[in-house]
Order: structure tokens, then sequence, then C-alpha cells
């Protein structure tokens, strides 16, 4: 019996996870991430030359975010998480002033952990602190999968200044999905006055009890379409983007399921509802510091070597990459010559020739290559790591414009 009332409900829940995807609020969020990853390639094409597809990116994001949403659906139908009395409003209004401090602020984290608390200390504005926190620790569960399967593909090489302030490689990996979700909400009276079919659920559903009011009365569960999208950002500087985004997805894989957990708890003791509401915006905050600190004070794996030339990335397709060079390998010679700089490599590259031999190392392996090209001089599809002089092109420490707005205010107050 209870297994057949969640086929039931899984089956509704899908449902309307397909009724979201022909909302037409979904278009419009597909075409701003759209919007997103054109940017990207517009970088990548300002910085090495290269563009890649924008729609084509969007195309995989769709449907990474697809199979987002059926998954985080199934855990908000599963947990009992619903919309009422979450504050969305309010929600979005301190995470974009968060967001003037710094971009990365622009969380459900740390805006549902201030208005939880401001609700506990005040008493105002009234907030379902059991059901925010359990929303925010399902999508950030949906986002760490995400993180894993898709975190790590086609990511923007880039200069960076670590903060030994010495210039090295890295990537940037950043993400944007858009979500079709199915999110419950609560309406007070028996199931006969509503229309649809009655499901009875099993005694211990839903482990995320009815907040307030609502949990001495008699409620009836629907489930509405929503749309949302996710997304990531990040820097792999002391390893190969994959291994990057495998460490976040588990950091994060914890902390959403923590925060999950002390969300059940505080539905059943309301006066533990100050665990989650701390544990939010300080466990993400964690996770965030120990993936900088590991990043920007490890060791860099993209410099210049003591001989050769490191590569820092490879275009898909490229010659360079049909002969197998991958991010990572040094560069030893071309032909029967040296390589010791970049622009040794350059001279070397830009021969006649269609076809050149290749010798680099991968690891300890030294393997020799052929490198085709269909027209003589035309480019391999090289990316090289920084050398040394080399400036960095991108700046990802800066803060939001409100630390910036208040320095220049206060420079001007200075008596001169």
């Amino acid at each position: 019996m209870m297994d057949l009332a969640l086929f039931k409900v899984f089956s509704m829940t899908a449902i309307v996870v397909l009724k979201a995807l022909i909302n037409p609020f979904f278009t419009v969020v597909i075409v701003l991430v759209w919007a997103q990853y054109r940017r990207m390639q517009g970088t990548k094409m300002t910085l090495f030359g290269v563009r890649e597809s924008a729609l084509r990116l969007t195309a995989l994001a769709l449907a990474y975010g697809v199979v987002g949403g059926f998954l985080g659906s199934l855990l908000m139908v599963l947990f009992g998480v619903t919309i009422n009395e979450v504050g969305i409003g309010w929600l979005w209004g301190i995470a974009i002033l968060l967001m003037l401090f710094h971009p990365r602020f622009l969380c459900f984290s740390y805006a549902g952990g201030v208005l939880s608390l401001v609700s506990l200390a005040l008493g105002y504005p009234q907030v379902n602190i059991p059901g925010l926190m359990g929303l925010v620790a399902v999508l950030h569960f949906v986002e760490s999968v995400l993180i894993l399967l898709s975190g790590h593909r086609d990511p923007l090489p880039v200069y960076v200044r670590n903060q030994a302030g010495r210039v090295v490689g890295a990537f940037n990996l950043q993400k944007f999905w858009p979500i079709p979700l199915a999110v419950m909400t609560i309406f007070p009276g028996a199931a006969q006055q509503l229309a649809g079919d009655i499901i009875r659920m099993p005694e211990w559903w839903p482990l995320i009890r009815p907040w307030g009011a609502l949990s001495s009365q008699e409620i009836t569960y629907s489930v509405l379409p929503v749309i949302a999208a996710l997304g990531y950002g990040e820097l792999a500087i002391t390893c190969l983007p994959r291994e990057r985004a495998k460490r976040s997805a588990v950091h994060l894989a914890v902390f959403s399921s923590v925060l999950l957990g002390l969300s059940v708890l505080a539905s059943h003791h309301p006066q533990l509802s100050v665990l989650p509401a701390l544990f939010s915006p300080l466990g993400h905050e964690l996770i965030i510091y120990l993936g900088r600190r590991e990043e920007l004070q490890g060791a860099p794996r993209f410099v210049s070597p003591a001989s050769g030339v490191m590569v820092l990335d490879v275009i898909k397709g490229s010659p360079a990459h049909r002969a197998g060079i991958r991010a990572g390998d040094v560069i030893r010679r071309i032909g029967d010559y040296p390589v010791s700089f970049r622009r040794d490599l350059a001279q070397l590259l830009e021969s006649g020739a269609e076809t050149l031999t290749v010798e680099f190392t991968t690891g300890l392996k030294t393997k020799r290559r052929k490198i085709l090209r269909q027209k003589p001089g035309l480019p391999v599809g090289l990316i090289t790591a920084p050398e040394p002089g080399d400036l960095p092109n991108v700046d990802y420490l800066k803060g939001g414009p409100l630390p910036g707005l208040l320095r220049r205010f206060r420079r001007r107050l200075r008596p001169k």
C-alpha cells in the first residue's frame, strides 16, 4: 500500500515537472542561461581567439537541468518540503542585498540563514524555518549532483594571481542550469474539498512536518510547477577541473545532507530551529573557505616548468587535441628542435609544414605524436601555461560594488 502511494506521488511529480518544461517562463530562463554562456565564450574569444558554441553548452545545461529537476522534485516530495510561509520575497531581497557585498553571497544559504535568524530574534517576518532550510538543502544537493556530472566540462582557461603573488594557470569552472521543479504547497481543509485524486500517504510522511498553525489543522498537499536556476563557479588551480569539481560536489553534498537532517529535526522540535538557521550560512561559508584556501594557497598545477612548455588547455577537435595532447602535458620538442619557452613553440608551429612531430610528457611517460594540419600555418589549438613576466588576465578576488563605493566615499570625506 505504501509503495503504491509513493509510486502515485512520484508519477504525479513527474507530470508536474513536464508541465514546468512547457511553461513560458522556463523559456525565458533558458535564454538567460544561453546569454551567460555566450558571455563566457566571448571572454574565451577575447583571451585566446577561440569561440565555442553557446547553443551547444545551453543544450547540455538544459539536459542536466531536467535530470536535476526530477531529482530535486522527488526529494522535496519525499521529505515533505513545501513553499508555504518560506518568505520567497524576503529571501530574494536579502540575497540581492548581500550580493552588493560580494557576488558569491547571491545564494539562498546565506539569505535563508539571515532571514531565519531575524525571524527567530524579532518574530517578524513569520517564516517556516524547517521548510525554508529544507528547500535550501534540496537545491544544494541537486547542485552537488550537477557539479559532479558536468561541473568540469568546458572550463575557461585563465591566468590568475594566487595569494603568494605568483601568476599561475587555472580553470574557471562556471556553470548555469535551468531547473524545472515540482514543489508542494499546503491548502487548509480536507482533501474532499479539492478536485483530483486522493492519495493516502504512510504515517511517517512527511519527514518535515507542517509549521505553525498548519501543524494542528487538517490540511491537503498539492504539487505545483516552479521554475528555478542553479549556478556554480570555482577556480581549479592546484588540480584538473574534474578533480576540483568532484571535491566540490562531495563537500556540497555533505553540507546539504546535514542541513536537511537539521531541518527535519527542527520541524519536530521547533525550539531547535536555530540550528539549521546557523548552520546554513556558516556551513556554506566553511566549504567555500576550505575550497578557496586549498586552491589559492596550495601548490599550483599549471606553471612554467624547468624545461619545456606546459599546456594549460587544448581546444577540442583541434590538431593538437586529435594528437592526444591534454592539459598538464609538457611539450619538450617539435621535430628535432627542443622547446624551452612559448616563443620557441610559436616559431616552430608557425612553420609551413602540414605535419609536425611533437614530443611531450604526460606524467612520467614521454610520447611522440604527429600533429596534422589541414593547411600549413593554421593554429594547432594549444593554450600554454603562464611564464615569468606574464600578467593575470582576470581577477576573481574582487568583491561586490558596495565595499568599493564605501571606500571611495571615505576617501572623499578625508580632509585634504
